[in-house]
């Protein structure tokens, strides 16, 4: 969802997200990973992309709202650091990095363009973290998250992504999101089934990982 749902291999993401950082190795993924997850992307009658991910997930619709608009909301699947303004020009401001502050220049910062409570949330990216490939042009990028009843306690999530011109570097944004949005609703739908999630468990895990690399490759020899 273009809020930048993780830009770094993390436990959990990205990103970002809508709206909202993503995995440095998206772009090297497929949605197709995520077979929960409906790809309705087509191309306008300019040329233009329109990258477009629908997935149902278990919660009312203002709660599913709520996930995308609130510091609490966004902190139960999306990032450990968040905080949210929302109204017009508002921003959504967050981070991968647990120990970030706010202000940080490698924060994602997301402004609010419009919104419906519990149904729309309109937004565009103001302030990307470095390593974002195509950085430079994501800015022109403008999402919706949309949410829609789907049944008694249910909520289709719909993450469009307007404004992806033809050629580099909107190539590589493209795909970039197409893996990384399919993560993000993956999770939104995975934190109210399992629950929130544990950033401290996650960061753990991750260390693991790193650690495990490091013996595997000869590193720590």
């Amino acid at each position: 969802m273009k809020m930048l749902v993780g830009l770094k291999m993390t436990g959990l993401a990205a990103t970002a997200a809508v709206a909202l950082g993503l995995p440095a190795l998206a772009q090297e993924m497929s949605p197709k990973q995520f077979p929960e997850v409906a790809d309705g992307s087509y191309v306008d009658g300019k040329g233009e992309r329109v990258l477009r991910l629908s997935l149902v997930v278990p919660v009312e619709r203002a709660k599913a709202f709520d996930a995308f608009s609130t510091a609490e909301g966004y902190r139960a699947w999306a990032t450990p650091v968040a905080q949210v303004d929302l109204k017009v020009g508002g921003i959504i401001e967050t981070s991968y990095d647990p120990a970030a502050k706010f202000g940080n220049p490698e924060n994602i910062k997301n402004q609010i363009l419009a919104y419906e409570p519990g149904h729309m949330l309109v937004f565009r990216n103001v302030q990307a973290p470095s390593g974002l490939p195509g950085r430079e042009k994501f800015g022109d990028i403008v999402s919706v998250a949309q949410f829609e009843d789907a049944g008694p306690g249910q909520t289709k999530v719909t993450l469009s992504s307007i404004g992806y011109a033809p050629g580099e570097p909107y190539d590589t944004l493209y795909r970039h999101f197409a893996w990384g949005n399919a993560y993000s609703l993956t999770k939104l739908k995975e934190s109210f089934v399992k629950g929130p999630v544990d950033w401290q468990a996650a960061a753990a895990k991750q260390e693991a990982a790193k650690a495990a690399a490091k013996v595997a490759s000869g590193g720590a020899q």
